[in-house]
């Protein structure tokens, strides 16, 4: 450890070293799971809304990284014997969260500098980041014009410089944002565009950010909440998605940018056939009801289904109990659960209601409806069979 008794952050000098030889000074158990405090380190900790590194101390994988003030503790996956250990940090994972981290400063500056919309939170997520901007609405055409300003910024491949002011000095810069701490204040600046306090881990250049991407965004407390990703995220992101739209062309030996128009006619079409498909099923039901008429020529009607859509049944019983002066008591099995449906013309002096305590625990049902029809689902199908022949015998009796 240095004089100080702090943990040297070796970050800080240079984001960009990944492997470091450091000494053992402390060991403890962290929630279960041996833990190490060393001299100096390369691993960055959680904090700002950056995940912590990820890496390995002498071939044991470091699971966390957790910045206790002065001291840094690497909680371990295993036992560390080594009081002098190496350390290596993920690198792919480390420049990923260098990208995403300039990329919010650069895409957040770019907010303020067009509509004084102000960060009030961000996070580095595994797969996409997400920025909380104080803006209560925002039309697309002004987000993309955010967009291609922090493009620019990018593409200009300026400097990003990082260094240390105190309480006395940090008012000579321009912070985006008033900081969070007092003492000494880790400053990042992109070179005459945007001036942050931050403890994270940032990229030499903007051009190293690759590009910015918002991908969604959703109005949440006030504010509106983006998605973003930069760099190697947005090329992936980008691959994904032409992968898919060129799928697409391709199947409907259409142009790549006809696709969404082409999806929109499908939809309606689709819209279209359904309700002219509902509109035949219900003749079909209606034609099915005059049949079943015929076939029983007495009061009641009873019947066992399977398979079928519940509401059609549901359909059928209405459309008989409209036509003639009949009770109807349906029975239908479904894949997971059974229902129970029963019915009576108006002018018949019965109340379906009245059936429901009855006949709705053989099926552990719950359901209700009217005096003229009621319908009842439940989980045990074993006790269908019953609960229609307990439902028929009290229509019987009613009606004799």
């Amino acid at each position: 450890m240095t004089e100080d008794n702090k943990t040297e952050r070796l970050y800080y000098e240079n984001p960009y070293l990944l492997e470091f030889e450091a000494d053992v000074r402390e060991r403890m158990i962290h929630e279960g799971n041996p833990a190490v405090v060393l001299d100096r380190t390369c691993f960055y900790p959680e904090g700002g809304g950056q995940p912590a590194d990820r890496g390995t101390l002498s071939g044991i994988p470091v699971s966390d990284v957790i910045d206790q003030g002065d001291k840094i503790l690497h909680v371990l996956q295993g036992e560390l014997a080594e009081d002098h250990v190496s350390g290596l940090v993920d690198g792919a994972r480390r420049f990923d969260h260098m990208q995403q981290h300039t990329g919010q400063h650069i895409l957040s500056q770019a907010f303020y500098e067009l509509f004084e919309g102000e960060t009030r939170s961000f996070h580095l997520g595994d797969a996409v980041s997400t920025l909380e901007i104080g803006l209560s609405s925002l039309k697309e055409e002004k987000i993309r014009k955010v967009e291609e300003r922090a493009n620019a910024v990018i593409y200009e491949n300026r400097e990003i410089r990082t260094y240390m002011r105190d309480d006395r000095t940090i008012t000579e810069v321009p912070l985006r944002r008033p900081p969070k701490v007092a003492g000494i204040i880790r400053v990042v600046e992109v070179a005459d565009y945007d001036y942050s306090a931050c403890g994270g881990t940032h990229l030499r250049r903007s051009g190293e950010a690759g590009m910015i991407k918002i991908t969604r965004w959703e109005r949440i407390r006030e504010n509106l909440r983006f998605d973003f990703l930069c760099g190697w995220r947005a090329f992936r992101d980008y691959g994904i998605k032409h992968g898919q739209i060129r799928s697409l062309s391709n199947e409907l030996t259409i142009g790549e940018g006809e696709v969404a128009d082409a999806f929109f006619r499908m939809q309606d079409d689709l819209k279209s056939a359904r309700r002219s498909n509902r509109k035949l099923r219900e003749k079909l039901v209606d034609y099915e009801a005059q049949d079943l008429l015929k076939e029983e020529s007495g009061p009641l009607l009873v019947r066992s289904f399977s398979g079928r859509d519940p509401s059609e049944v549901h359909r059928l019983a209405t459309a008989v109990i409209n036509s003639e002066k009949k009770a109807v008591v349906f029975g239908l099995k479904s894949s997971d659960r059974v229902h129970l449906i029963l019915g009576c013309a108006r002018d018949m002096d019965l109340n379906m209601r009245d059936l429901v305590e009855v006949v709705s625990p053989l099926i552990k049902g719950r359901g209700g409806g009217s005096p003229t029809l009621v319908q009842m689902a439940g989980t045990e199908a074993d006790g269908l069979d019953a609960a229609m022949e307990a439902a028929s015998s009290l229509i019987q009796k009613k009606l004799s």
